[in-house]
């Protein structure tokens, strides 16, 4: 199997962008395929060989006849313009179509010239609807998505203007005189020109709308930088982000971009990390801390030593993260393809139902045939369409503003039906920034501490750090060999030849060691030298100020909390009792947490989520229903495993997560219930009312109009507050 992403853009709406999708995921060398219309992205999975671009756009032009802009994800992907060449087009076109009708109307308004005028009708409609007929002769030739808006469209052009030879044939006058010279030619061939010239208005309105929303979703997350500034001997010169290497010095001044992460070596500044964290408050820079590409410098000047590439720093993630966020479909994406499978077949029956019993009823064929028509036409299912998938979208872009990256809108679609959230302790509820507040040693204390030193200096688990915070890690690691940290139990080393052991009581154990058993609060790490043990330390976690806040407002959504940690018994239940979390595990091994997960996501009714912080919790992350990571920004292992990534540490982020999916999801169903109810009513007026001349344009104004409507509803979904 083989990936490849393109950027593709050119598809007049969500309806063309999902026929091509399944058109293409039905090739022999297509495993999966799926167009992210919001996103111009197109995820394809090959069998064998990846596909050359050209070979990608004669499959997709058997069933799409707009040209399109397709490209490899690694190559620069050109800004979509808000009125494209084939808009501007179609914009003349209808242009010409009014023209010719408003000749037909006011200067070829004779009796005698009815054919004339029918013949000019039926030239323009050609003129303004030829791309229409293509689509539809092309599905037909290749037998794909034949039932759809443009062939709806297309019969109801076509039984306009038999309509129109009818009333010809049988010289039925069609004319109104306002005075004795001028005459209006009200006639069925003219009905068909304006229901195409208002179909393909709402169609560049829907394409206008889409563009701008698209361009709006991309601002609100786009932390792309075009320039750095490279420091070099002869001063500093501008560079692309992509061309800078790990080492190089960089500067950035007031009001620029960090372009890479790096360590600040020089400088003072406030920054503004609210492009990776939601947080808009500024922070202030201190010497040897690390920074994040995508934050602003709000004021000062910053010397940074850059420690990551820029494919690797922070926003380039968080790029690829949101780019990529289209490829998984939401509950409701899935419902799209089933209703436009089934949609427009039904509309297609009920228009010949309607024509044939309300004509057997009332012997009036010719007035159920308009309202036949006319049911087409108010039928076509855009609406649904580009607005549902759309406020996913707009989901997705809301919670990236707020420093909550989703990967995927079936995740988003996830997070409104939570039934109950796992969570790790430290890290995610505590602060993680242990300190040693008691030292208990056999014999000599001195030589405890410098034995812990020794033996945690090489961890990056938080302890460690913790018990090294304050001695020269780099000259102790000079003299460890064999070095082994055990996950969820401690290390053990080789330090100037003796053999030392640090962790908890199951580690030393193992080994053979008897430990003291310590009823005091707090984190216990034991330590032994030569199977001689040395005493214990006990190191005590601060919880979050936001923790019980974030409990609580779990509990409103009715949504179980569970705590997970490998501390032991009495540190967990403290603080589970504190923070007020309906069940808590304590003394456990990542391999036990995923035991525990399992069976509660056995026995839940609803998905289930698990929170955590680092790579002890990885396993976890990957196997919930949703995978959360506190903080993961600066790890790749968070990244990679992780459904949902909070770009700061604050859990409350979650609980915007949530509010958020719950606003799309109900955006959705608002676009769905709405479109289908005006649908239904203009139906029902066309069947109840097929003598008013005007039904036809109020089926047009239910179509086209209610698709733009709907999709600004989806759009306004990026201004709306979250708490």
């Amino acid at each position: 199997m083989k990936k490849q992403v393109y950027n593709i853009c050119g598809f007049d709406c969500a309806s063309c962008a999902s026929k091509a999708e399944k058109h293409i995921a039905k090739q022999n060398d297509v495993e999966y395929a799926h167009l992210d219309f919001s996103n111009n992205k197109l995820y394809v999975t090959f069998k064998e060989d990846i596909w050359s671009i050209d070979k990608l756009a004669n499959v997709i032009k058997e069933v799409e006849s707009d040209p399109l802009e397709i490209s490899l994800e690694n190559q620069k992907k050109k800004e979509e313009k808000l009125f494209t060449k084939t808009m501007w087009w179609k914009l003349a076109r209808i242009i010409f179509a009014i023209a010719i009708t408003l000749v037909c109307i006011f200067l070829l308004g004779k009796e005698n010239l009815n054919w004339l005028r029918f013949g000019l009708y039926a030239f323009t409609i050609l003129v303004i609807g030829y791309d229409i007929f293509y689509k539809v002769l092309s599905h037909i030739i290749h037998r794909s998505n034949i039932l759809d808006h443009n062939l709806l469209i297309l019969i109801a052009s076509i039984g306009s203007l038999a309509l129109a030879i009818i009333g010809l044939t049988h010289n039925e006058n069609y004319l109104i005189k306002i005075n004795n010279d001028y005459f209006i030619a009200l006639d069925d061939s003219m009905e068909a020109v304006i229901v195409i010239i208002l179909f393909q208005i709402g169609s560049i309105v829907e394409s206008l709308a889409s563009n701008k929303s698209k361009r709006a979703i991309v601002k609100a997350v786009d932390l792309r930088i075009e320039e750095a500034n490279l420091i070099i001997d002869e001063g500093v010169i501008k560079v692309k982000p992509e061309e800078i290497k790990v080492n190089d010095l960089i500067l950035v001044t007031n009001g620029e971009i960090i372009p890479v992460d790096g360590i600040i070596e020089e400088g003072n500044a406030t920054i503004d990390t609210s492009s990776l964290t939601g947080e808009f408050i500024p922070v202030q820079s201190e010497i040897g801390k690390e920074v994040f590409s995508g934050c602003l410098i709000k004021s000062g000047t910053l010397k940074i030593r850059v420690n990551r590439i820029y494919e690797e720093s922070a926003s380039k993630k968080i790029i690829n993260l949101i780019t990529q966020s289209g490829e998984k479909k939401s509950r409701a994406d899935a419902f799209i393809d089933r209703f436009a499978k089934w949609y427009t077949p039904a509309i297609v029956l009920i228009a010949i139902l309607a024509f044939v019993i309300g004509g057997l009823i009332s012997n009036s064929w010719m007035n159920f045939l308009h309202v036949g028509l006319e049911i087409l036409v108010i039928g076509c299912p855009c609406a649904v369409v580009i607005s549902v998938p759309l406020a996913y979208f707009s989901g997705l872009g809301l919670a990236s503003k707020h420093g909550v990256v989703i990967k995927g809108s079936n995740f988003l679609d996830e997070l409104s039906r939570l039934s109950k959230v796992v969570t790790d302790k430290t890290g995610t509820l505590t602060k993680g920034t242990f300190a040693i507040n008691k030292v208990n040693a056999v014999d000599n204390e001195e030589q405890l501490l410098d034995s812990l030193y020794a033996v945690e200096c090489l961890s990056n688990h938080p302890i460690a750090k913790a018990i090294c915070s304050n001695v020269d890690i780099h000259e102790l690691s000079k003299d460890i060999l064999e070095y082994e940290e055990y996950a969820g139990l401690g290390s053990v080393c080789v330090y100037k030849g003796k053999r030392i052991i640090a962790g908890n009581n199951k580690l030393l154990k193992k080994y053979g060691i008897d430990v003291e058993e310590v009823k005091d609060n707090g984190t216990v790490v034991h330590c032994a030298k030569d199977n001689q043990y040395l005493g214990y330390v006990i190191l005590n976690d601060e919880i979050k100020e936001e923790a019980k806040q974030f409990v609580e407002s779990l509990h409103k959504e009715n949504i179980e909390v569970i705590m997970l940690t490998g501390d032991h018994a009495s540190n967990g239940q403290e603080v589970a009792k504190e923070l007020g979390i309906d069940r808590v595990f304590t003394d456990l091994l990542p391999d036990d947490k995923n035991v525990i997960l399992n069976q509660e996501m056995a026995s839940s009714s609803g998905p289930v989520a698990f929170i955590g912080d680092g790579i002890n919790d990885a396993p976890s992350i990957r196997g919930s229903d949703i995978g959360i990571a506190m903080g993961g920004i600066g790890s790749d292992i968070a990244v990679e495993n992780a459904d949902v990534v909070i770009m700061n540490d604050n859990p409350n982020k979650i609980i915007t997560a949530i509010n958020i999916s719950k606003k799309a999801k109900h955006t959705a169903i608002f676009n769905i219930i709405f479109a289908l109810t005006i649908k239904l009513a203009v139906l029902v007026l066309a069947i109840i009312f097929p003598n008013w001349s005007y039904m036809m344009y109020i089926a047009i104004f239910s179509d086209t109009g209610l698709t733009v409507l709907l999709t600004i509803n989806s759009l306004l979904l990026l201004q709306r507050e979250v708490k």
